[in-house]
């Protein structure tokens, strides 16, 4: 660990003084060697996908597993970001003192990022991706599940960068999955510059709580979807279930869905024929009392409006107005995407007004995605304020710094 951290350090140098042309050009080169090592990469993941099969849910199997298709489209990810502007040495300010002395803000990148990830294989080129057009080294953390794919999607990329004589060590991969090889990158003072954790709560709330390096807390995601007493109701079907059955397995998909009591009995048993009987998989609903007492389902329990499934499985609860689920959403959310269905302009105002998190008015959460905010892929969808929101593309990986230029001026 210590030596791979030192190589990265080390290539921090070289990395931050490409040009984009240089950059572009080894993005290209990666995408093109990913293409051509698919055959080993898919060898990686047949073992990792076996390895897992008993232990992890089918919705994760499903995030775990690569096919040709998914590998050109990783491609096709990584060639996209070179189509992007280069976010390193934008001027973002400019003042000009009474003497001439001209004050520059800067764009620079952040250094030797770290991303700590669980069984997606894809973090691994799209983290590498963002970080090489931001100017930046990347240290990846696999989860011990996606490991033989990461790695061999790692060896992929290092040899694109080798073809264009650029450092391989602008792309790490750490060797040992344990506990203790993520607590030390927690802590590699003097070496990372900036970590990201992407994966569940437990994953997160470790790196924010021991990390003694600069950390961005992202990805969970306990999304709500809204129906307000004046929707249109085939709209809310087809929001709920896209919001909730298009991939249960990411952070953007709905946990919790909260239906005005004025068109509960109305609207409820449409949503159980969407949902359950009209399904080959159907999504097990977890109802409070007044839902219940209108549709078949399960008793909600007290931590399931608390919890993110990543699964079929959908918590349900009425409320009486737009007030209650903006109270409820404060109460209950991790601050990533919420959805209002409605036809009221005064009830869109009071909810986008005060819900702080990303907002949608009528429409799926399934948007919140670097890709869908034309960011290109993205390294992870910040829920905290500082130092950024919402999906992090290339932009949220830079930094800045202040350049001052003088003739001779002294103070």
């Amino acid at each position: 660990m210590k030596e791979m951290l030192e190589a990265a350090r080390a290539a921090k140098g070289e990395v931050a003084g490409l040009s984009t042309e240089q950059k572009n050009a080894a993005l290209n080169a990666m995408a093109d060697a990913l293409i051509a090592g698919q055959a080993e990469i898919l060898d990686a993941n047949a073992l990792d996908m076996a390895s897992a099969k008993e232990h992890i849910s089918p919705v994760m199997l499903d995030r775990l597993k690569l096919t040709k298709e998914r590998i050109a489209g990783m491609a096709q990810g990584i060639r996209e970001v070179t189509a992007l502007p280069d976010p390193v040495g934008r001027v973002l300010q400019t003042h000009i003192r009474e003497d001439g002395l001209e004050i520059q803000k800067v764009s620079v990148p952040m250094g030797v990022i770290a991303i700590i990830y669980e069984s997606r294989p894809n973090v691994t080129s799209d983290a590498a991706a963002l970080a090489l057009k931001s100017g930046n080294v990347c240290v990846l953390r696999s989860g011990k599940e996606a490991f033989r794919s990461a790695n061999a999607i790692v060896d992929a990329l290092r040899s694109g960068l080798r073809s264009v004589g650029i450092t391989e060590n602008a792309v790490n991969l750490v060797q040992d999955t344990s506990r203790e090889s993520a607590a030390a990158l927690m802590t590699a003072n003097g070496y990372i510059d900036l970590l990201i954790p992407r994966g569940g709560a437990g994953l997160i709330n470790a790196c924010v709580s021991t990390a003694t390096v600069p950390c961005i807390a992202t990805g969970t995601g306990i999304c709500h979807v809204y129906v307000e007493k004046s929707a249109d109701l085939n709209m809310a079907l087809n929001i709920v279930e896209n919001a909730k059955t298009s991939r249960p397995s990411v952070c953007n998909a709905e946990e919790v869905l909260l239906v005005d009591k004025a068109i509960a009995p109305t609207f409820l048993p449409m949503l159980y024929k969407r949902l359950v009987t009209d399904r080959e998989r159907a999504v097990e609903l977890r109802l409070d009392e007044t839902a219940a007492a209108i549709i078949p389902g399960k008793k909600a329990g007290e931590k399931d409006f608390d919890t993110e499934f990543l699964d079929y499985i959908l918590a349900v609860k009425c409320v009486e107005d737009v007030k209650e689920a903006v109270a409820h959403i404060a109460a209950h959310s991790t601050g990533h995407s919420e959805a209002i269905v409605t036809r009221s302009p005064e009830a869109e105002r009071y909810f986008t007004a005060n819900v702080d998190s990303a907002v949608y008015v009528n429409a799926s959460t399934r948007f919140t995605d670097g890709g869908e905010f034309g960011l290109g892929c993205e390294m992870g969808i910040s829920t905290q304020k500082l130092h950024a929101r919402g999906p992090m593309g290339l932009q949220e990986l830079t930094t800045y710094k202040y350049i001052i230029h003088g003739n001779g001026h002294i103070r």
